[in-house]
């Protein structure tokens, strides 16, 4: 601060998603790594109202400089306490409402990439109010493999790969347990990467990394177990295809209306890039993606966590 005094910061983490245990382990690194000499920290736990709402009185009263927000999944990455914040006047890290909105759902950040150019696998979103003779239509027809995933989870929660048209039917109740919202998206074989980007108006990528897991599938277990999977920086694909995958994971950001930082998911096969979805809020745990690419370039984790909150300060 020019005055001389602490920025005072709030970490929120937990909260009510399925994705509970990570942001704790995400908000826990995020408070270790800030300076005591140069931030006052203090950790929010949103959670439900039967259980009181006394997060929120102290967030109100606390004269907050910025709110660092480390929740993952709904009621944190989806534009809900963004929204929160917004109307109690505090900035607060990561992309705004509606950026957040449309990157958590699925099925409408597809949409937005196709009318950007971006390429992404077809999809169809089905509705749990749908008729079930359409919705059994759809279950019959599309073509296998295919993904199908809940549109607003993240962490692979409630996602499977169909490869028989058996599989198809468990696939989609399991994934309407999660969501009303369900994406059957074709499977794309290939090489997975992911991209990060800092910035806001003016984004920057960072390396690529590729993801391979041993299980063959990065799935919740794969992602959150340290050793599970290799993740390798740079990733292993050619110069031409490293630079469309950061220009992609640029466009994405853009498109979405992104701020701070993002991390897009990608799959590089034998008939181009695809985009399978872009994380407002990636984790920041041990085994998460984003620092390992911020580290690769020489920015630790505590500079990497005050860029994020720099950029929310903009």
């Amino acid at each position: 601060m020019s005055d001389g005094r602490r920025l005072r910061v709030a970490v929120l983490m937990g909260g009510m998603s399925a994705e509970r245990e990570v942001s704790l382990k995400t908000g826990a690194k995020v408070v270790q790594a800030l300076d005591p000499t140069r931030y006052e920290v203090f950790t929010v736990d949103p959670r439900p109202r039967d259980e009181g709402c006394e997060w929120l009185e102290t967030l109100a009263r606390a004269q907050v400089d910025v709110a660092f927000i480390a929740l993952h999944g709904r009621f944190g990455e989806d534009g809900t306490i963004q929204g929160l914040l917004e109307l109690l006047g505090i900035p607060y890290t990561g992309s705004g409402v509606l950026s957040s909105a449309l990157a958590i759902h699925k099925a409408r950040s597809k949409q937005i990439y196709r009318s950007a150019g971006i390429p992404t696998p077809e999809s169809v979103e089905l509705d749990s109010s749908m008729d079930p003779v359409a919705l059994r239509e759809w279950m019959d027809t599309f073509p296998l493999p295919a993904v199908v995933k809940p549109s607003r989870e993240g962490s692979t929660i409630g996602i499977t790969i169909v490869r028989s048209r058996d599989q198809m039917a468990p696939a989609v109740e399991l994934a309407f347990r999660h969501d009303p919202s369900v994406l059957i998206e074709r499977f794309v074989s290939g090489v997975e990467i992911t991209g990060a980007v800092l910035g806001n108006d003016h984004p920057q990528a960072l390396p690529l990394i590729e993801i391979v897991p041993r299980s063959g599938f990065y799935d919740y277990e794969m992602k959150y177990t340290p050793g599970a999977t290799e993740e390798i920086v740079p990733a292993r694909i050619s110069p031409e295809q490293t630079e469309q995958a950061q220009n992609l994971a640029i466009q994405a950001h853009l498109a979405l209306g992104c701020r701070g930082v993002s991390r897009t998911d990608m799959i590089v096969a034998p008939d181009g890039i695809w985009v399978l979805e872009t994380n407002t809020i990636p984790g920041m745990t041990e085994t998460s993606l984003l620092p390992r690419a911020a580290a690769s370039v020489g920015i630790s984790f505590p500079s990497l966590v005050e860029r994020i909150i720099a950029h929310a300060l903009e």
